[in-house]
């Protein structure tokens, strides 16, 4: 089946569908959730939208599909580019050095030629399905090439690109050998938004340094090759989720139920501390582990009183930086089980494994204390669901100022993760609050997470963008 043309087309490294084949080789394919997909679907079905994006499957193709109103157009990988493009160049070169080079980024150049290719894969497919006239919607840094590659082959369409996770400054960006090539690829776009004010500052800043181009403002003065000058506007635009479902999840009797089962499994504790992240040496795990065993080390909190639950999702396995994360992980959980613990009275649970959406909302209302103590963030999104869950109007929420959360949710208790004493004060200021401070601040907290959902942010994109 070919896609017709669509004025709207959306490219991300991932298509937002699941993709299965059968014994007998049938392939089926569904609709994956997601909330960048629930923001962006009924506009992409009214604009017979398009989504171009890997399948997740190596060497594996098929022809584009239309699923709830959006055509899913797939790139096909194979495992090399797969390796180099995405594992390597993106996710051993990139993320590190978006993240404040938490670990030592690996810069070869391999890698770095598989990202172009790839990037010249996504932006052909890209072009080849928008509309005269249409928009394309590029998102995060594994693409940042796409929009100056779509600008050259579609001149007459709008790009927009979305960076998902930090940009450095520029001390660090500089590090980058191609680091002018990074920024030429993202100034194609027409509209460049960022999580954070600061993220925006920062993109400005290595502009003015590495190109030399003039910003005024929040805009970029590009020249072209035929001498003209286009303006590109960067800014942010802080995303958020679909907090109206997560809302409505928390309030179904049979999550309710849950939540109380889980707080009776735990031994009704006075406080339930807990922490979701993807195992990423990015989240902070290992200081929010090492502030609770030193409270529990010192006597400031006592088993079973309280006790912490850890959901760590499985993540880059195969990469050694993540390997020997877990390894500290599971070291230190097993040192706190093996102290503090007893038979009956657990220190802590741990848990390497993915949850799903009505076991996530059941821990969410369990939870006594949310700690996200990311060391870097863009968003971190998992701070909002907890807001959004709690229907009750309790809990608290422990929040790192590294992250683009803290800009918006400032009725948390914000810390500095590196500082573990502050951390653990901040713990045991939150296990402490009344139920009275509980609920003025969530109350705050969850009017700002409400009104400002994920469906709010991609209309203030592409409303901005459409001005352009």
């Amino acid at each position: 089946m070919t896609a017709t043309l669509s004025d709207l087309v959306v490219v991300s490294n991932r298509l937002p569908i699941d993709v299965s084949r059968a014994a007998d080789g049938q392939i089926t394919y569904g609709r994956s959730p997601g909330g960048l997909v629930t923001a962006l679907q009924p506009v992409l079905s009214e604009r017979s939208g398009a989504w171009v994006g890997w399948p997740g499957t190596p060497d594996f193709s098929f022809d584009p599909i239309r699923l709830d109103g959006i055509w899913s157009i797939p790139v096909a990988l194979s495992a090399t580019e797969i390796a180099e493009y995405y594992e390597g160049f993106s996710n051993a070169t990139l993320w590190p050095l978006y993240h404040d080079v938490i670990t030592q980024p690996e810069y070869h150049r391999e890698w770095h030629e598989a990202y172009r290719a790839v990037n010249g894969k996504f932006a052909e497919k890209a072009a080849a399905a928008v509309s005269e006239g249409g928009t394309v919607w590029v998102q995060d840094y594994q693409l940042q090439l796409v929009p100056s590659m779509i600008k050259q082959l579609r001149p007459d369409v709008k790009v927009g690109f979305f960076n998902h996770i930090p940009f450095p400054p520029e001390a660090l960006f500089a590090q980058l050998p191609w680091r002018r090539e990074i920024l030429m690829g993202l100034l194609g776009a027409d509209l460049i938004g960022f999580q954070r004010a600061q993220d925006a500052g920062n993109f400005r800043s290595c502009v003015r340094r590495v190109t030399g181009l003039t910003t005024r403002g929040h805009h970029i003065l590009v020249r072209e090759s035929d001498g003209g000058v286009r303006d590109v506007m960067s800014s942010a635009f802080p995303i958020s989720i679909d907090s109206t479902a997560v809302d409505a999840r928390a309030r179904q009797p049979l999550v309710q139920a849950r939540a109380r089962e889980i707080r009776s499994e735990l031994g009704n504790p006075d406080a339930i501390l807990f922490g979701v992240d993807r195992l990423d040496y990015t989240k902070g795990i290992a200081h929010r582990l090492k502030a609770y065993e030193e409270l529990l080390r010192g006597g400031r909190l006592k088993v079973p009183g309280v006790v912490m639950v850890q959901v760590a999702s499985p993540s880059r396995d195969n990469v050694s930086a993540y390997q020997a994360l877990r390894d500290d992980v599971e070291t230190t959980v097993g040192r706190i089980a093996g102290d503090f613990g007893s038979l009956g009275s657990p220190a802590i649970h741990y848990l390497h494994q993915n949850q799903d959406p009505d076991e996530m909302a059941a821990l969410y209302l369990a939870a006594d204390v949310m700690l996200v103590t990311a060391l870097r963030d863009g968003m971190n999104l998992v701070a909002k669901e907890y807001v959004a869950s709690r229907v009750d109007g309790r809990g608290a929420l422990v929040l790192s100022e590294f992250t683009g959360a803290a800009d918006e949710l400032r009725q948390a208790l914000l810390v500095n993760p590196h500082d573990i004493d502050g951390l653990k004060n901040a713990i045991l200021r939150a296990v402490a609050m009344s139920p009275r401070e509980q609920r003025r601040r969530m109350q705050a907290l969850r009017r700002r997470v409400l009104e400002n959902d994920v469906s709010s942010w991609a209309s203030s994109f592409l409303g901005t963008l459409a001005a352009r």
